[in-house]
């Protein structure tokens, strides 16, 4: 249904209505503002559910606007940093993982001439929209001058976009939980750079909806052998059975953009 073509009153007509009365103590009153004009309603405990109804629409509405399919999801940590800035990186270790930022930034813009070759509707690069790996995604879309989602959360500290997130498709997130549901609705793969819990959480998270049945199978690729086999001991879990010897075949370990890339090209072939 198209609601601009009903007989009712525009709502943003409304609310430009409403700030035009008489000033008296009744039209102050925080009871008399519209209920969806209202943020310290909008805010309270018990519209939590409608929220969360919120985060879900605003994001999946402006992504079926703009004709978006499918994504290519980069997740890793935000520390990394640029091979250009790995000096100041804080341990050795993060220093040396720059060169993933390097490999994430290529990856990103082999997907994205496949994106611009159908009209940014499939293989759109999409990250948490911060800085390190996330950085590198929207950084390789830019690039080779296309567009890429991102998807922010407010957190205390240290999350803002970065300078190369498309700003048409930079979303803001409160719950961590739709966030996460938005990077798997269009996901056709998802490339996972070495990092720490966030990384590993949303890594996890898509892990378990797979082997579960939850989710159709995607490839999944993890960036530096090295790095993943050193912080989680995969086979431990295999030989305890606590899961499956094939679930080891969930994900595929890879080393560079190429191969990354000519994987998700030659998946299910």
């Amino acid at each position: 249904m198209n609601y601009k073509q009903t007989r009712f009153p525009d709502a943003r007509e409304d609310i430009q209505t409403s700030t035009e009365v008489p000033d008296t103590p009744q039209t102050r009153a925080p009871t008399y503002r519209l209920a969806f004009a209202d943020p310290d309603f909008l805010c309270r405990d018990e519209l939590r559910p409608m929220r969360l109804q919120l985060e879900l629409l605003k994001p999946e509405m402006a992504l079926a606007e703009r004709g978006v399919e499918s994504t290519v999801v980069l997740f890793g940590g935000s520390r990394i940093p640029d091979p250009v800035n790995k000096a100041s990186a804080r341990t050795e270790m993060l220093a040396d993982l720059s060169k993933y930022y390097t490999e994430a930034r290529k990856f990103a813009a082999h997907c994205t001439k496949a994106s611009m070759s159908n009209g940014h509707k499939e293989f759109v690069v999409c990250t948490g929209g911060g800085p390190g790996v996330m950085e590198a995604g929207n950084r390789g879309a830019a690039d080779v001058g296309g567009e890429s989602i991102s998807l922010n959360i407010v957190l205390p500290h240290e999350q803002s976009p970065n300078e190369y997130a498309t700003p048409e498709l930079c979303f803001n997130f409160h719950y961590f939980a739709i966030r996460k549901m938005h990077f798997l609705m269009r996901a056709k793969a998802l490339a996972v750079f070495p990092g720490g819990f966030g990384t590993m959480d949303e890594m996890f998270e898509a892990l378990t909806l797979i082997q579960t049945g939850r989710m159709e199978p995607m490839p999944i690729l993890l960036f530096g052998e090295e790095f993943w086999r050193k912080v989680i001991n995969w086979e431990a879990l295999a030989d305890a059975g606590t899961i499956g010897a094939d679930d080891l075949k969930l994900f595929r370990f890879v080393e560079t953009a190429d191969e990354a890339w000519e994987i998700l090209l030659n998946w299910g072939n």
